[in-house]
């Protein structure tokens, strides 16, 4: 049900955070504002025009009962001096029409209110500013204008409330934030250690903050330790096979060296494919190991790597490459990913073509071809270790084992990054997206 709340709010932890934190502090305020105005404001406000409203109910009394207006003036005039008040005849045709109360008076509402219910002689109340009131009250012997201080009737400095509120308010959620901020900052650092690592990238890391958050620092070093001291245990033992398994090989070759060209050459071919097999398994396994992670210009490597293939036959081109600046990135290991999505592209179609793009958010690296191309259901299993697409994609020169797309997912992977395949617009074939978020 609150779906759709979640396109409104914040999504970094410091925002969400710091709308947890303000929300309750302003709506508290507005709450106690509110209900102090108007139980306090509004009740001392009726209270004090209610006195006032007694005076000049007697004031008023005195006028009728004097035969005449100059008289009751006469009578009333040591009155009106010691109650402060300001009284003299007013033509009726000076009268005004209606009240005058500006519309953010809201007291002013209450005084108005009071003055009609508590003296019947009211005929007409005006609030111009905060320091003047001015009432026209019926008489037996014509309208009266009497005229008083503002402050007979509100409560002084009403605002100094808010403005205490407001600045009390803004002090204690600033003290908070700053606190706040020293609480959510290991957690934030924890985030980007996980990033880099995730990234492919070691930074230095150490457990602080609360108790939750040094176990979730801890279990992260751990989980940290163990992942690396998986990949040296699996980079060493894989570096014992490549040894012990070519060490065979070379003395198959140097035993096949003694036979006739005509039984020596199959199986010399057969030799050679055991050694490209094994090469490409151990490239897969090893990974990126032992590749440190440094800033790198992507175009300028993707546009090596293509000169590279070039050089030794291969019919590929720089397409596109647009943008500028450099990625952290593991360039070995990019060249390796690069130059496996190149040869899966040249083996099963003609030509490749290369681009690359470099954004403020994103780097990616496409590779094209004008082979069959891979069907859209058949695309997430290509990316398997050992997945080999029969036959459509197997119908031109050789096959390999089914590794050169997972190698590069794996690479992408390491990077924080994914590959994605689709449909060549260009040259109808497969189309390859290595992209990796900067």
């Amino acid at each position: 049900m609150f779906q759709w709340l979640k396109s409104y709010m914040p999504r970094s932890l410091y925002g969400r955070a710091a709308l947890i934190l303000v929300v309750p502090v302003v709506t508290l305020q507005l709450v106690v504002s509110v209900v102090f105005i108007q139980r306090h404001f509004e009740g001392v406000t009726e209270q004090m025009t209610q006195g006032v409203a007694r005076e000049l109910r007697y004031l008023t009394r005195i006028v009728n009962t004097a035969p005449d207006m100059d008289v009751a003036m006469a009578e009333v005039r040591d009155l009106a001096r010691g109650l402060d008040l300001t009284v003299e005849p007013i033509p009726v045709a000076a009268i005004p029409s209606r009240n005058l109360r500006r519309w953010y008076d809201f007291s002013g509402r209450v005084v108005i209110r009071v003055l009609n219910e508590r003296l019947v002689a009211t005929r007409v109340v005006e609030l111009p500013d905060d320091w003047d009131v001015r009432l026209v009250l019926d008489t037996l012997h014509g309208p009266l204008s009497v005229g008083f201080d503002r402050q007979r009737l509100s409560a002084s400095n009403p605002h100094q409330l808010l403005v205490n509120m407001v600045f009390f308010g803004m002090l204690m959620t600033l003290i908070a934030f700053i606190y706040l901020r020293n609480q959510l900052r290991p957690i934030t650092r924890l985030a980007r250690a996980s990033e880099a690592f995730g990234r492919g990238r070691h930074i230095p890391y150490h457990p602080s903050g609360a108790v939750e958050v040094r176990a979730a620092g801890n279990a992260f070093l751990d989980m940290r330790a163990r992942i690396e001291r998986q990949i040296e245990q699996r980079t060493l033992m894989l570096s014992g096979i490549s040894h012990d398994l070519r060490t065979p090989l070379t003395r198959l070759k140097l035993g096949l060296s003694l036979l006739d060209d005509a039984d020596r050459v199959p199986m010399e071919r057969d030799v050679e494919d055991m050694q490209r097999l094994l090469d490409e398994f151990l490239n897969f396994a090893r990974g990126d190991a032992g590749d440190l992670t440094e800033m790198v210009d992507p175009l300028d490597l993707v546009a090596l790597v293509v000169e590279d293939a070039q050089r030794t036959g291969i019919p590929v081109t720089l397409r596109e490459a647009s943008g500028a600046g450099q990625v952290a990135l593991r360039p070995m290991a990019i060249r390796r990913a690069l130059e496996n999505l190149i040869g899966n592209a040249v083996r099963y179609g003609t030509r490749a073509e290369v681009s690359v793009q470099l954004t403020p958010k994103s780097l990616r690296i496409r590779v094209e071809d004008d082979g069959p191309g891979i069907p859209a259901d058949k695309r997430e299993e290509a990316l398997r270790p050992f997945a080999r697409l029969e036959p459509a994609r197997n119908q031109n020169r050789g096959t390999g084992v089914g590794l050169g797309l997972a190698i590069a997912t794996d690479i992408a992977r390491s990077h924080g990054g994914v590959l994605r395949l689709g449909e060549s617009t260009t040259l109808g074939g497969l189309r390859a997206d290595l992209v990796i978020g900067r």
